[in-house]
């Protein structure tokens, strides 16, 4: 039966199924991403490298649609290759090629092409260029593996953990050239295992687990989604909380935790934090210490999926 394309997205992905044997990597999973970044996020053996390479056109599906940019990855491989760049977590280089070599073969199989020198440069590259790419370090190789995905000025690029194994400063200049991409209108998908680098990068946020699409949001949206945040001070024991929950608006909680910590939890803006130091100052306290906690994106990423180790 003929299927209609799915609308909208740079990536729409509906019901897809991926068996190995009797094992299902992916098992019915609805994925569409939008112009921008978005992350895809999940455990060790969740589905989500399955499901990207299935996009990229390395797997072929055994079930559901794939569209990419409009194309079908696997029939229509010929007319989406040229728009798209994928970077991949290991291989696709020639071992004996030197870096700046293979850099610049890529760069001439597509029509406008970005600066090699300058790319060459931006990444860290330019004392390597002549090292044959097995000799390259870890973090040398994704460098370059970066490079040549983006070379090609795509439309749309796939990035698989592309600070893995990084320094600090390589990290940083990576996350600077995916903002600028994203500025020039490359639209980019990003796995990864760096929440922080999630929460830096992306617009949107997809997390995979068990072959299924848990959560898919703005990092805001996700994190809004979990416990509410939490407003923490310290001052003298036996404070009058009666009083304080009063002066709070309705949807808010206070308690004292032990003796001298307090607890107030609900809408956590800068609203509530004022009114709980007018409070603190109307009743003569000098709260020791104040902090405002937030769930995070890897607090949102472990309540879904769980704290255990995956092998």
């Amino acid at each position: 039966m003929h299927e209609e394309p799915v609308a909208g997205g740079v990536l729409q992905v509906r019901g897809l199924v991926k068996r190995y044997g009797p094992k299902t990597a992916v098992d019915g999973l609805d994925l569409t991403a939008h112009a921008g970044v978005t992350a895809v996020l999940g455990p060790n053996g969740a589905g989500k490298t399955t499901t990207i390479e299935t996009c990229e056109g390395y797997r072929r599906p055994d079930g559901g649609q794939v569209r990419v940019l409009g194309l079908d990855p696997v029939a229509q491989a010929a007319a989406l290759r040229p728009r798209i760049g994928v970077m991949l977590q290991s291989g696709g280089v020639y071992s004996g090629a030197r870096a700046d070599e293979m850099l610049r073969h890529m760069a001439k199989l597509h029509a406008h092409p970005l600066d090699v020198d300058d790319l060459i440069e931006r990444l860290g590259l330019g004392s390597c260029g002549r090292t044959a790419y097995r000799r390259l370090s870890g973090g040398q190789q994704q460098r370059l593996a970066l490079a040549m995905a983006v070379v090609g000025r795509p439309e749309l690029v796939f990035l698989d953990e592309p600070t893995a194994g990084l320094d600090p400063q390589a990290r940083r200049s990576t996350w600077d050239l995916v903002r600028e991409l994203r500025a020039d209108g490359v639209s980019v998908i990003l796995t990864t295992h760096y929440m922080d680098e999630a929460e830096q990068l992306a617009d949107d946020v997809t997390i995979v687990d068990a072959g299924k699409v848990v959560a898919q949001g703005s990092p805001e949206q996700l994190c809004r989604g979990g416990a509410e945040n939490t407003l923490r001070f310290t001052g003298r024991p036996g404070l009058d909380v009666a009083s304080l929950l009063k002066a709070l608006p309705m949807d808010s909680a206070a308690a004292e935790l032990t003796p001298g910590s307090y607890r107030v939890t609900g809408t956590v803006d800068p609203q509530l934090l004022a009114t709980v130091t007018s409070w603190c100052a109307q009743h003569g306290v000098m709260p020791d210490r104040i902090s405002v906690e937030r769930h995070t994106l890897e607090d949102v990423f472990l309540e879904l999926t769980g704290k255990e180790l995956r092998g």
